[in-house]
């Protein structure tokens, strides 16, 4: 008689760490096929039109990498929180905070021209960071849960962003839930001619490596590790586990902020309400992906990006509905967190004889 037992793991190989998120990648594809199939698709011409036709041309390409730069910052910020053991989901409701505060600063006639951009960006980080310290001074002196408390700030500013938009924001002549449009000097500048290639790009990118570095080479981030493995041996230790918290809560909030003024200063100009088709929640998918490694979420989020940007070229190739983009990224979260089992434990094959 054979049966399969999981058994705990000494350790785990290097190999494996980064094999791990390409094995939970290509387990969704194949697992995501039978839905191609069940719509009467070729599977090989589906994929193949859902990730060439994103790259294919210099306009695709610089889409995808303008689609990915609001998820690399929600992911970086998913990221941060996490390794602190602060299970920030409200990333949503940080960027829409960031976003609100970079359309105010944006449309300020009062503001020098030159001021306009880093107003901006130091503006959304702020908003960003209040709005994420507000569920872990809930966690650290309410003890009130963290997830439920930043899952239900994301309704409550996004509510109050459409009471602005429905109210003192409104367009009094078009009538258009929308925002003041912000000041031509506050946009972003354009990185690449006649594209949407913009400043917020390469400012993901150096965050990205900002948080590297932070995590990596810093007290703080040794301190927001060493908390999120054991808050007990970590306070022995001299951290201060309540000001690790909230410092890991207003720097992941900062970066979340960060990706809404990307999306006003860079792409809208303006505060709108589907600004974030829920760039918040799609950032937890990219950490877990990432196996919250800061230069890891840009190789994840790329390909988030891909998919959503591919989708509609597949959808109009082969007849496969755009929704598949949305069954690719959960099943990627789950594929993944089945995948972190194998980092514990290995499977060892046991006879047992019949007595």
């Amino acid at each position: 008689m054979i049966r399969l037992t999981l058994e705990n793991r000494s350790h785990t190989p290097i190999w494996l760490n980064l094999c791990l998120p390409l094995m939970a990648v290509a387990a969704t594809l194949v697992l995501c096929s039978g839905l191609i199939l069940l719509a009467g698709a070729n599977v090989i011409t589906a994929y193949e039109k859902l990730f060439l036709s994103a790259l294919s041309t210099r306009f695709n390409l610089v889409e995808t990498l303008v689609k990915a730069t609001p998820m690399i910052f929600t992911g970086l910020a998913v990221t941060v929180a996490f390794r602190a053991r602060f299970w920030n989901i409200g990333a949503e409701g940080q960027l829409l905070a960031g976003a609100m505060a970079a359309a105010f600063v944006g449309a300020c006639e009062a503001l020098p021209a030159w001021s306009l951009c880093p107003t901006m960006i130091l503006a959304g980080a702020v908003a960003g960071a209040l709005w994420a310290m507000i569920p872990a001074v809930l966690k650290s002196r309410f003890k009130v849960d963290d997830v439920v408390a930043s899952l239900l700030l994301n309704f409550i500013i996004f509510y109050g962003m459409m009471a602005l938009l429905d109210g003192p924001w409104k367009d009094p002549l078009s009538g258009y839930p929308d925002s003041p449009d912000i000041r031509m000097d506050a946009e972003f500048p354009i990185l690449l001619h006649a594209t949407r290639l913009h400043l917020g790009v390469l400012l993901a990118g150096i965050a990205s490596f900002g948080t590297w570095l932070l995590m990596r080479r810093t007290t703080l981030g040794f301190g927001i590790q060493a908390v999120g493995e054991n808050s007990v041996a970590a306070r022995y230790a001299g951290f201060s586990v309540t000001g690790i918290l909230l410092t890991a809560a207003a720097v992941s909030g900062a970066l979340a902020g960060l990706a809404g003024v990307g999306e006003v200063a860079g792409l809208h100009f303006q505060v709108m309400a589907g600004i974030s088709p829920g760039y918040g929640y799609t950032g937890i998918v990219i950490a877990m992906l990432a196996r919250l490694n800061p230069l890891g979420v840009i190789p994840a989020a790329v390909f988030f990006a891909i998919i959503i940007t591919g989708a509609e070229a597949m959808s109009r190739a082969t007849g496969v509905p755009v929704f598949l983009a949305d069954v690719i990224q959960g099943t990627a979260l789950i594929a993944m967190l089945v995948a972190l089992l194998f980092t514990r434990y290995r499977i060892r094959i046991r006879r047992f004889s019949h007595a």
